[in-house]
């Protein structure tokens, strides 16, 4: 009997120690799927860190995911021609020379109009609808899409409300004031300015003041008050008009090479695209809480504010139908995105009309 406890014992000692072997190798294994290591990124911006709102996202990001990723993830982000040119980091993100970038969509046109619809739509949707279309209605997955041609992957990182849509030597009284100025204008509302017979070219932002200032450009449209402020137009520009009919509503991006995206784990992946959807929310409300002091602060330095007359907006309406059909009929792309776009729309419309207060 002594010597059958003793075996028993013996059995049973030794399934414990099997079972926590088996444990502690399950354990392990859970251990090292879940656990990765530390991501070191460079992120080139387009904006100045201190320039309001846009650039200071970028650095609020970076800090945030820092955060939220518990030290795994650390982005530092370069300020504008540290790392690339401001308008050469899609092509430095794509190569791998510049692991991610802060920027937005539109700056890419020359290269793939269709991205211009993920940054801003003349007379398109405000902040809102934008993110139901971009989340719901397909805009994310075609962004992807496009991107992943270039060994790029986007996300959406900032958003911003309304902006102004000019700035003016002279107060414009008519659609004939606009003929042959030369003014900055950015995205697809350059397009309708070149329409209705201005001269428009691409600049980055740190570039405007001096052309301003030299008479290389007679006008120029940047962003929102609070941002503009910043960039000193009010003191060549008197007159800021408004509304931004070019851009009711601009979204940033982080532009990630797509190899060091698809290196990620899955909960690195989660991080960032939680992080962004955070800085989303936090710049709209910053927009929206930060323009009525800049635009107090805008008259007291002697500019006057305008809003377009009615039939100044329906021309530049009419001119933006004529580029939409003739850009989409040029890029399978661009009609493409246009569909999904016109099609959420369209159906979005009966709720828009029923549940707002115009």
């Amino acid at each position: 009997m002594k010597n059958i406890l003793i075996q028993i014992f013996i059995t049973f000692i030794a399934t414990l120690f099997l079972v926590s072997c088996d444990n502690s190798k399950e354990s392990n294994s859970s251990d090292s799927s879940t656990k990765s290591e530390t991501v070191r990124w460079k992120m080139a911006s387009t904006f100045p860190g201190n320039l309001n709102i846009i650039g200071e996202g970028g650095i609020n990001f970076t800090k945030r995911l820092e955060t939220v990723s518990g030290g795994n993830i650390k982005v530092k982000f370069f300020e504008p021609g540290a790392l690339v040119p401001p308008l050469e980091i899609f092509d430095a993100v794509s190569t791998g020379a510049v692991d991610a970038g802060w920027s937005t969509a539109g700056y890419w046109a020359g290269k793939i109009p269709a991205v211009q619809f993920f940054t801003a739509i003349p007379f398109g949707p405000n902040a809102t609808e934008f993110l139901a279309w971009y989340h719901e209605g397909g805009g994310k997955e075609l962004w992807e899409e496009i991107y992943a041609r270039h060994n790029l992957h986007p996300v959406q990182c900032v958003m911003i409300s309304p902006e102004s849509s000019g700035w003016f030597r002279e107060e414009i009284n008519s659609v004939e004031d606009l003929k042959g100025l030369k003014m900055r204008f950015f995205g697809l509302g350059a397009k309708v300015m070149d329409k209705v017979g201005v001269s428009t070219q691409l600049l980055a932002g740190g570039d405007i003041y001096p052309a301003l200032e030299l008479g290389t450009i007679d006008a120029t449209e940047f962003a929102m008050p609070s941002i503009d402020i910043d960039l000193g137009f009010y003191q060549i520009a008197k007159h800021n008009y408004f509304p931004g009919w070019h851009q009711p509503a601009s979204a940033l991006e982080l532009l990630i090479n797509l190899d060091k995206w698809n290196a990620l784990s899955e909960t690195q992946k989660a991080q960032i695209e939680a992080t962004c959807s955070e800085s989303v929310v936090k710049g709209l409300a910053m927009a929206e809480s930060r323009q009525p002091e800049a635009l107090k602060k805008l008259q007291e330095k002697g500019v006057t504010l305008h809003r377009w007359p009615d039939e100044t907006l329906e021309v530049l309406r009419n001119a933006w139908n004529e580029v939409v059909k003739e850009e989409a009929a040029k890029d399978e792309d661009f009609a493409k995105v246009w569909a999904s776009l016109s099609s959420f729309r369209e159906s979005y419309k009966v709720w828009k009309d029923l549940g707002f207060v115009d």
